[in-house]
């Protein structure tokens, strides 16, 4: 059995995920074979919030070269995570505002 810190790896601080703060969407880094239904338990369980939609998507490794070797970055999974209109924000986005 995970624990929701196995979940929710961590928060995506982007510009894009900034300005959809105020309409209550959230993105975070999450395990690559976490489900919706897992990753909107997680976060209602670490942050005390109520979820109301969970969107997925996996992002594709970058090619990267240093010199003459080459590679990609390692692909993984981002969730926005919508939560409900009555429901109070994230703490931690909401003191980088």
């Amino acid at each position: 059995m995970r624990t929701a810190h196995d979940v929710v790896i961590k928060p995506v601080i982007t510009e894009a995920s900034m300005a959809a703060l105020q309409m209550k969407k959230y993105t975070f880094r999450v395990a690559n074979d976490a489900n919706k239904i897992e990753i909107a338990k997680a976060v209602e369980e670490l942050f005390g919030v109520k979820v109301k939609n969970v969107n997925t998507m996996h992002v594709r490794g970058r090619y990267k070269r240093q010199g003459l070797h080459a590679g990609y970055t390692p692909a993984w999974k981002k969730a926005i995570v919508t939560l409900t209109e009555g429901s109070k924000g994230i703490e931690f986005f909401e003191s980088m505002m």
